[in-house]
């Protein structure tokens, strides 16, 4: 069994094609159980463990599979048929990584060492919240269940041991320095939130510091916009009250689970007619966007996206240089663990033979011990005689098959005696 993890990001895709391929909440049951289903055969690479991490910055699916290239493969076409994107165009951004490579990959990617914001702890929330949805359809196993219980402590000890999350740069905390860099002071500013997930949630506590005049929550329920809302000291409406409300809000940040843009250009454009055509500063941080593309063209408007904030965030990055040499270091200590463990399973079948062929050869000796005390014989003596038996078996009869191997080398024959001196020096003295 092998592993493999293939994806993209931020860092390989742009945003128009990562909103394309990313997976909602209601969507990512449905994928598990179809890539097993579909790929689960031969044919399909043998994919028997899935895991997706979909968030607005990656799509990545992890896998245990009995031949990862050819899974690797048949997985880009379903992804691409799925998606309804030409496979030239996604092959292109996607990135494949195998077994150890893959590890270092997850444990990067849960430290925050392959986030937009350096640094950042909300995608190990996320990546657990994936576990948890491939463990609830049978997506995990022996070989993902252990990659991502290392995945966990890996990132736990790289955040206690370095300075990787030291003076980060949110998302939600860039938005704000882009919001008074337009508006200067935001007390004078009214500010809509749109959503009531966790990432409204951090940038209301970034933009509410600043203490706006006034503060809004929609959302599709309007009880979850009333929860958030009573937190912030902010007013709750429904989504169908957008239309009616954005002239009154210079500030609009939206993060959505919705599949579809929710604030169309038209909608827009009569606000800014009620505005007079003051401006609008727009924040979407959903994926797949919230906000029309078309939005964008407006000139009251400024709309930035995930990886326009990303790019402010970049700025504070280079100074944390010598924390993510040191993170690096440590996580290469630990892929060295997931590599020795990976080695461990695949010899397991072999472990078990040998085992099964040393218990026979006991049981060899055990039988003729019996008949010789059935005999009437010396215990002493059938103690000892068993004794040599074994002995002989164990390590005499492995020797000579060495020896009369034409196919083992002096140098290898060498080894094989130096790894069975090790191991009875390491018996005997820890018997």
């Amino acid at each position: 069994m092998n592993l493999f993890a293939l994806g993209l990001n931020h860092n390989t895709a742009p945003l128009a094609l990562r909103e394309k391929v990313a997976f909602s909440s209601e969507e990512l049951d449905t994928a598990n159980l179809k890539i097993r289903a579909m790929l689960g055969n031969p044919a399909g690479g043998g994919i028997k463990e899935v895991a997706i991490l979909s968030t607005c910055n990656r799509t990545e699916i992890y896998c245990a599979a009995e031949d990862s290239e050819l899974a690797s493969k048949k997985l880009k076409e379903f992804l691409a048929e799925s998606k309804g994107v030409k496979f030239n165009e996604l092959e292109e951004h996607l990135y494949v990584f195998l077994n150890d490579d893959a590890a270092r990959h997850a444990f990067r990617v849960a430290s925050g060492l392959d986030s937009m914001v350096l640094g950042e702890t909300q995608i190990v929330g996320q990546m657990k919240k994936a576990v948890k949805t491939a463990q609830k359809n049978h997506g995990l196993g022996v070989f993902l269940n252990y990659l991502f219980q290392k995945t966990f402590a890996v990132a736990k000890e790289v955040r206690s041991k370095t300075e990787i999350g030291a003076h980060s740069v949110s998302l939600a905390a860039a938005g704000v320095r882009v919001a008074s860099s337009i508006f200067g002071s935001l007390e004078n500013s009214s500010i809509l939130f749109v959503g009531a997930g966790e990432m409204i949630e951090l940038c209301a506590a970034h933009f509410c510091a600043q203490k706006p005049k006034n503060i809004a929550v929609a959302n599709r329920t309007v009880a979850r916009a009333a929860a958030l809302a009573e937190t912030i000291g902010a007013k709750a409406v429904g989504l169908v009250d957008l239309p009616e409300i954005l002239p009154k809000y210079d500030i609009l940040i939206t993060c959505t689970a919705s599949t579809l843009p929710i604030i169309g250009l038209g909608m827009v454009q009569s606000a800014l007619k009620r505005r007079k055509h003051r401006p609008i500063f727009m924040i979407d941080l959903a994926v797949p966007r919230d906000i029309e593309r078309e939005v964008d063209d407006l000139d009251e408007v400024y709309v930035y996206t995930v990886d326009d904030l990303g790019k402010v965030v970049q700025s504070g990055i280079q100074g944390r240089k010598a924390a993510v040499e040191q993170a690096d270091r440590l996580i290469e200590t630990k892929v060295d663990e997931f590599k020795c463990w990976m080695t461990t399973r695949s010899s397991i079948p072999q472990i078990l033979s040998l085992q099964e062929r040393a218990d026979a050869l006991r049981m060899m000796e055990l039988e003729k011990a019996k008949k010789a005390i059935q005999k009437g014989g010396d215990a002493n003596e059938i103690l000892e005689a068993m004794s040599h038996g074994l002995m002989k078996k164990f390590i005499h009869d492995p020797l000579t098959v060495l020896r009369n191997d034409p196919n083992l080398s002096q140098e290898d024959y060498e080894k094989v005696l130096h790894l069975l001196d090790r191991f009875y020096h390491y018996h005997i003295h820890h018997r």
